[in-house]
């Protein structure tokens, strides 16, 4: 995609953080916005407060992990504004995974966190790619992973980190089967980072569903100044990333029509590289946890 004016995006956890960031960059680059969420409120306070810098936005409650709610947006979607363009199926959650090992891991964690991480992107992906293929017109889905098991691994998040690594492996299929088909949709994968970004992701918690409580007491979510005291005690140095850097780069990469919408560093490259590199010399993993 190179002209977006006029064009229509769908973001998924458009309420806030990277997925608010990415709405605001599409407006201001002239798109009409239809921003998704599970938190009305804060859904309608976004809306507005773009729609206060001139954006064409708007919103709709969605839970991603319920594949009629998705069904729902599509539909508003195609009905509203006649067409979909840009499909970012952004949202995500990370479950309190500080006190556990994979052996003693809670049955419901998983749970939630493949409803939403991996079935949220696999229901955009079935709600909406079946009419903008009928449609026949150029767009792109772009699926939000992260570096954390997309692409290396933190192995004290293994929960997150596994379901990113499937949004990875499921978005390059994807990828794959656009031309296969000689679609003119076309599909990226984004890396947000390089660093952690500054997103409510840290209190996901407070959209669990009922029906899948914690099965142990919640811990506290650990805050940004939490993260920064670990770094410098272990004598390492904590960088945050903005949610407006991720979507300045992923803007950038899907206008030059990138699958990999990924964030220059150098110290990234280095831990893909040195993974890559031991996958060919058929080495055991190395601990890395940061």
């Amino acid at each position: 995609m190179s002209d977006f004016r006029g064009k229509v995006a769908v973001v998924t956890g458009g309420a806030s953080g990277v997925g608010r960031a990415l709405g605001a960059r599409f407006a201001r680059e002239g798109m009409r916005v239809l921003l998704a969420d599970v938190e009305k409120a804060a859904l309608d306070a976004t809306v507005a407060e773009l729609r206060g810098q001139g954006g064409d936005v708007s919103g709709f409650v969605t839970d991603v992990s319920d594949f009629a709610s998705v069904s729902a947006l599509a539909r508003h979607s195609f009905e509203t504004h006649g067409a979909v363009h840009l499909l970012c199926n952004n949202a995500g959650i990370g479950t309190d995974e500080s006190r556990t090992m994979l052996w003693d891991s809670t049955e419901n964690d998983w749970k939630w966190a493949f409803a939403v991480n991996v079935w949220g992107v696999l229901n955009g992906i079935r709600a909406f790619v079946p009419e903008m293929l009928k449609r026949g017109e150029p767009g792109r889905v772009v699926n939000t992973s992260s570096g954390n098991g997309g692409l290396v691994l933190i192995p004290t998040t293994p929960i997150y980190a596994t379901t990113k690594s499937a949004v990875s492996t499921l978005t390059e299929a994807l990828h794959l089967q656009f031309k296969l088909v000689r679609a003119k949709l076309e599909a990226s994968v984004l890396y947000p980072g390089p660093h952690v970004v500054a997103t409510n992701i840290f209190t996901a918690a407070r959209n669990r569903p009922a029906d899948l409580p914690p099965e142990r007491p919640l811990g506290k979510p650990p805050t940004l100044d939490d993260l920064r005291g670990w770094a410098e005690k272990s004598g390492r140095e904590f960088k945050v990333t903005t949610p407006e850097e991720v979507a300045d780069y992923a803007f950038d990469g899907i206008r030059s029509g990138r699958f990999f919408l990924l964030p220059e560093s150098v110290d990234m490259d280095q831990r893909i590289r040195a993974r890559v590199e031991g996958v060919l010399a058929r080495r055991d993993p190395e601990l890395q946890l940061g």
